[in-house]
């Protein structure tokens, strides 16, 4: 390292413990793109002689092959470590590195300016203390300036930095400054920020950057190190009550039992009275133990394993609270989202929310709005796009303990994740728990399920036929139901024609239309199987995120998913309504098969290829099968 601190060679252990006492601050830059956020940092890390002789030499060689700045060493490439970023000259991932200084601890991130990338820099700036704003002089506010503030506002970032870079470009005007420090304070009005300081700079040249610039003598305020030192950073959640997430249930031997998690808020002690949500059970801490012993206290942030005095049920994903004031539990949740996937996010459809060590089903039963973010304006949406923010409700299997985002970013926080993939498509912050999540509550009956089947002397199931339109689903169904009723069964059939005349007659054809389609169909087949009924369900469903979560409404061995396999030109042939001829003459809009996808199932109970059977052939073999599998006889 080109720079050794005096204690490193003097006195070892003074050294690391002055560096273990020293704060942390964590912040990230943000802004649009080419407004110099890679450069800042690298300036950063250069001028606080954070950097490795190696280091520093291959910097050298990599900004004469790849640099922007001539001769001069470009440091944008200390943190633009992707070779895209290097030939594109912009930073695609969100990059992280550390420096320290005397006075402080630092953990910067990188984040991108490309609105494509916008979920990258929300993903920086959620565990962010404090964001770098940049703003190119010659430019002045955009758009990305306005969607990041308003992004790290929702995340709950309080202190704002204002960078108003590449003033050399400008000759340090500070009529030029003064314009885009009054037009941002005044966008920033409406945001939720604690404070905000605006700091002429040259990133490039080092200008207010480590230390005041004598080419802006008219700027009286602190260099954006000497803010960075001594910003208040203590953060409401060291005041507040104790909260701390389960992560492991510690149990090495038959001796110990303990409950590691990091702390969310509040701090604890041991003689403290504490209580376990959701279950409810109370107790008092015992021990605090890490890995070098015992502590007589424990804070936000820190790592521990608590020990108590008694033996409770406690599972990962509980959270354990001071008494005073526990976290609330809810499965019905008001909820900003920031959607990160390039498939849309359609309400009805199931996702995996992830949230305090533990995950749950979770479905986004209504989007109220999608915000606006660069005015703030409140927009009418079935569904959000990649980048964008709405304020949803949310429906999940089982409540969860919580607090609201605003009370707590460690404890509200969530991130939504594709059931099929695992991949993260959504980040949320909890607003409030929704009151009917209260109030509804599932009525149990004396005469239930396994009363009702028994009674008919069947088992109860939905059979869902799924396929193209003209597959003969419908067909098939039908003749099935009138089996079955020759034989004395009970059954119901759901027509994806006949259900969009009366339940569903207010919905479309829109991809999110058809979400809500089956949604709506799936609960009523529920429905139907509570009252100990064989019902045949024909649509299209074309997503096989939709079927799933038809299926997931239902217990083991209730949905059978039945395949009615007909190629897409077998089906346009038949085309009994001529509904794909219209199609393809674009006569009707988001046709399943030629402008809108279907989603063939990958493991489906039964398979039908209506190529090769009859209709009547089809039915033999499903009710082959129903036998087969004890479904026409009393369970």
């Amino acid at each position: 390292m080109s720079h050794q601190d005096n204690l490193i060679a003097e006195d070892i252990l003074a050294y690391l413990e002055a560096q273990r006492n020293k704060s942390y601050l964590r912040c990230l830059t943000c802004g649009s793109v080419d407004d110099g956020k890679s450069t800042l940092i690298g300036r950063l890390l250069f001028d606080s002689k954070m950097i490795y002789e190696d280091q520093l030499s291959a910097l050298e060689n990599d900004s004469k092959k790849s640099g922007t700045q001539g001769e001069k060493i470009d440091l944008a490439l200390l943190v633009d470590g992707l070779a895209a970023e290097r030939e594109q000259g912009i930073t695609i991932d969100v990059a992280y590195r550390f420096f320290s200084t005397d006075k402080r601890k630092f953990i910067i991130a990188d984040t991108p300016g490309h609105i494509q990338y916008t979920r990258n820099m929300a993903t920086g700036a959620s565990t962010a203390d404090l964001a770098i704003i940049l703003i190119d002089a010659r430019r002045g506010v955009l758009d990305q300036t306005r969607r990041h503030s308003y992004i790290a506002s929702l995340l709950g970032i309080r202190n704002i930095v204002v960078a108003v870079n590449k003033m050399d470009l400008v000759e340090f005007s500070q009529h030029k400054f003064n314009e885009i420090e009054e037009e941002y304070r005044g966008f920033a009005e409406k945001l939720d920020f604690k404070e905000i300081v605006c700091i002429p700079m040259s990133a490039l040249d080092g200008d207010n950057v480590m230390n005041r610039s004598e080419r802006c003598k008219w700027y009286k305020g602190k260099s954006l190190m000497e803010h960075l030192e001594t910003v208040d950073i203590s953060q409401e959640v060291t005041q507040t009550s104790f909260r701390m997430p389960v992560q492991w249930v510690n149990r090495p031997n038959l001796d110990f039992r303990g409950y590691s998690g990091t702390i969310a808020a509040g701090q604890v002690k041991p003689g403290d009275e504490i209580i376990v949500i959701p279950s409810g059970k109370r107790s008092v801490v015992d021990k605090i133990v890490i890995r070098d012993g015992d502590l007589y206290q424990a804070e936000v942030n820190e790592s521990v394993t608590i020990t108590l005095r008694d033996e409770i049920d406690i599972s990962r994903g509980d959270i354990i609270c001071s008494t005073d004031d526990p976290a609330e539990q809810s499965d019905q949740f008001q909820a900003n989202i920031i959607w990160m996937d390039e498939e849309a996010m359609f309400p009805g459809r199931q996702y995996i929310m992830k949230i305090n060590n533990q995950t749950v089903p979770a479905t986004v039963t209504d989007l109220k709005y999608k915000v606006n973010v660069n005015n703030f304006a409140h927009e009418a949406g079935k569904s959000l796009a990649l980048n964008e923010v709405g304020v949803c409700n949310l429906s999940l299997g089982k409540p969860i303990p919580f607090d609201s985002y605003k009370k707590n970013r460690h404890t509200g926080a969530f991130i939504l994740i594709d059931r099929q993939t695992n991949a993260t498509i959504g980040a949320g912050m909890l607003d409030y728990s929704l009151r009917r999540a209260a109030n509804v509550v599932w009525q149990d009956l004396e005469v239930g399920k396994v009363e009702r089947a028994n009674l008919k002397h069947q088992k109860p199931a939905v059979l869902w036929f799924t396929g193209l339109s003209g597959s003969g689903k419908s067909t098939i169904a039908g003749l099935l139901e009138k089996k079955l009723f020759d034989i004395g069964r009970h059954t119901y059939v759901l027509d994806g024609d006949n259900v969009r005349h009366g339940l569903n007659k207010d919905l479309g054809f829109t991809d999110a239309d058809r979400v809500e389609n089956i949604r709506r169909v799936a609960e009523t087949s529920r429905l139907m199987v509570e009252a100990g009924l064989m019902v045949m369900v024909s649509f299209i469903s074309p997503f096989r995120s939709e079927r799933q979560m038809a299926r997931n409404l239902m217990e083991d061995g209730e949905f059978i998913e039945v395949f009615v396999n007909t190629p897409l030109d077998v089906a346009e042939q038949r085309d009994v309504k001529g509904l794909y001829k219209k199609a393809r003459e674009g006569k009707i809009k988001n046709f399943t098969g030629i402008d809108s996808p279907y989603e063939a199932p990958e493991n489906p109970d039964i398979v039908v290829d209506t190529v090769d059977k009859t209709p009547e052939k089809a039915v033999e073999q499903i009710l082959a099968y129903l036998e087969e599998n004890g479904y026409l006889s009393a369970s």
